[in-house]
């Protein structure tokens, strides 16, 4: 290609990806979605609950960084928050993988982290990922509550969870481009909410110290 064609190719998908962007803004409902996720979220981290996050590939990769900004600190100073990728332990990755199947590498996490109050955040491009979807099987069975964020379609992940946010798009880029920005704004919400808690929101925060450093 000459540099004239790699100019063309790198504004094009510039331009697409911020398509896709405004698509998202201009979603009568997908703010409410977010929202309502966000909602989810924070009750169960508010109540001493915890995240699970799981995807293949690049989603994978999301899973990490979203458990990350909780777990971690998005843009606020705060207590820690209890958000577990499971990706990120290759040692259950892959003896689940050789011993079961690798369908199976992130519902034998969920039957083993998973308890009831907490979430699962499911991640899938397509909404058809075996082991995606059998996290989340294994997830309702444990009465975890479950979202999803996935492509335009949803797949049998839309149907599977109880919430499901859905980029406007098939290509997979820009799937994985819209997720990294719903999955911070969850995070910004999460964190804002959590960062100032309200005294009636927990359960079992003992003594009457706050669970939260709030600056």
């Amino acid at each position: 290609m000459s540099d004239h064609d790699f100019e063309v190719i790198a504004r094009e998908r510039l331009e697409r990806s911020a398509l896709i962007a405004q698509s998202l803004a201009a979603d009568p409902e997908l703010a409410g979605t977010i929202a309502a996720a966000a909602r989810l979220i924070v009750k169960a981290l508010a109540n001493g609950h915890k995240l699970l996050l799981f995807g293949n590939g690049g989603s994978a990769a999301d899973a990490q960084h979203l458990a990350a900004e909780l777990m971690g600190r998005y843009r606020v100073e705060r207590r820690a928050l209890p958000a577990i990728a499971l990706t990120v332990n290759t040692s259950s990755v892959t003896a689940i993988a050789n011993d079961y199947a690798f369908e199976r590498v992130f519902a034998r996490q969920v039957e083993a982290l998973g308890a009831e109050g907490d979430v699962a955040l499911a991640i899938s491009t397509s909404g058809e990922s075996p082991n995606v979807l059998a996290g989340v099987d294994a997830a309702k069975r444990r009465g975890l509550a479950t979202l999803g964020l996935t492509g335009k379609t949803g797949g049998r992940l839309r149907r599977l969870v109880d919430l499901a946010i859905l980029a406007p798009t098939d290509d997979t880029p820009r799937v994985q481009e819209a997720h990294i920005l719903i999955g911070h704004i969850l995070c910004e919400l999460a964190e804002r909410e959590l960062a100032h808690p309200k005294p009636n929101l927990w359960e079992g925060a003992g003594k009457g110290r706050p669970l939260f450093r709030t600056n």
